[in-house]
């Protein structure tokens, strides 16, 4: 498969998330990534864990495998003249260079970007900032944070009425938001470079990126001035659009217009609900809320997941459990995607893997490299990357 990346030189001093999941994306697609690590300590997610693979010295955590697969790892000291001059020299034969340290830092190092720029005119530098310009631009970002201050944490969750608190998302949205954001800008600024011959500096900060995930939420609130707060699972907008209790366990139910709604009236055998003129439309859905799932509860109660999820689908209305973690991996769909996939690690063994979403061509990217080892590429790395 020909990958549309392959030949792009990559410089990755970036760690933890943000910035290997933009570096991640991007050797997916083909780019050569070269992963700089401290020779000792590695990326701070080495040592984040249980859980781990492998065993002794060479185990690997679980957080660093998720976001550094076809990634290549070099030892540099940033702090030794020696390991200085050899990020420079890297730097000036790479395509793209990604970092997340604090505001100013790599500068101080000789590393930013007028420095680089001077040898690499058509290098793209990518800064994965806390919060990008302004009064707090100097303060370090972190998704925890993040969430909490741009709002996130205020929409998600159940609402105090049902002794609800705001939640975090479960896994560290905004940085990952904040990865995709910078992969989409940088290869934005590829295709201008390859146009003009000039590169870039990109910032693209953590707390604007959750902001940017509040979409439509934040534009609700702009328009009408109201704060819809913590909904659970239910939808400011649509109706019904939530989770409902089957018999058994919760199943997830996605009704996007009225024909949707009135076939599901009919797959509940409750053809009086999409006649009757309070809910004939989604406005009159929305404004009739609380008496609609009431009655929607009732009958989802009265058989199992598995019967409403396979009888709701027949009648071509989108529904599906709510699934575990052990659910999702026993998923017939995930199983038999090919997005699940089985590697050989250096220390690990054989280990499971996430593969990339995207397919072209009807191909799903290929995992070309496990992730790295620490500083297991060093010695086979020259200066050309």
């Amino acid at each position: 498969m020909s990958l549309p990346l392959e030949g792009v030189k990559v410089l990755d001093l970036s760690r933890v998330l943000a910035g290997p999941y933009a570096t991640m994306s991007l050797a997916d697609l083909g780019a050569d990534v070269l992963k700089v690590e401290h020779p000792e300590r590695g990326d701070d997610t080495r040592h984040w864990g249980p859980p781990f693979a492998g065993e002794g010295e060479d185990r690997q955590s679980a957080y660093f495998l998720s976001v550094n697969r076809n990634k290549r790892s070099i030892g540099i000291d940033l702090k030794t003249p020696e390991g200085l001059e050899r990020v420079k020299r890297l730097a000036a034969n790479a395509d793209v260079l990604v970092e997340n340290w604090r505001r100013g830092a790599l500068e101080k190092l000789g590393l930013g970007y007028e420095e680089l720029k001077a040898t690499n005119p058509g290098l793209v530098y990518c800064s994965i900032t806390g919060f990008g310009p302004g009064p707090d631009e100097d303060r370090p970002g972190y998704d925890f944070l993040a969430q909490a201050r741009a709002g996130i944490m205020g929409i998600t969750g159940f609402p105090n009425s049902d002794g609800g608190k705001p939640t975090k998302v479960g896994v560290a949205i905004a940085d990952i938001v904040c990865g995709l954001h910078a992969a989409t800008a940088i290869l934005a600024a590829l295709h201008r470079r390859n146009a003009t011959g000039e590169g870039v500096r990109i910032e693209v900060p953590l707390f604007e990126s959750a902001l940017s995930w509040l979409a439509n939420r934040a534009q609700e609130y702009l328009v009408s001035g109201e704060d819809k707060g913590r909904m659970g699972n239910a939808h400011p907008t649509i109706v019904p659009y939530q989770t409902f209790n089957a018999s058994d366990k919760q199943i997830a139910v996605a009704v996007g217009n009225d024909a949707q709604f009135a076939r599901l009236c009919e797959a509940l055998g409750r053809e009086d609900l999409a006649s009757d003129e309070r809910y004939a439309t989604n406005p009159g859905r929305v404004a009739n809320r609380e008496t609609l799932v009431a009655d929607l509860q009732t009958e989802f109660s009265k058989h199992t997941a598995e019967e409403w999820v396979e009888k709701v689908r027949e009648a071509g209305v989108p529904c599906g459990p709510v699934n575990t973690l052990a659910g999702v991996f026993e998923d017939k769909h995930v199983l038999g995607s090919g997005i699940l996939q089985e590697v050989d690690h250096p220390t690990a063994g054989t280990i499971k893997l996430l593969a990339s979403p995207v397919l072209i061509d009807g191909e799903r990217l290929p995992i070309r490299r496990p992730p790295p080892t620490l500083g297991q590429h060093t010695g086979e790395v020259g200066d050309g990357g």
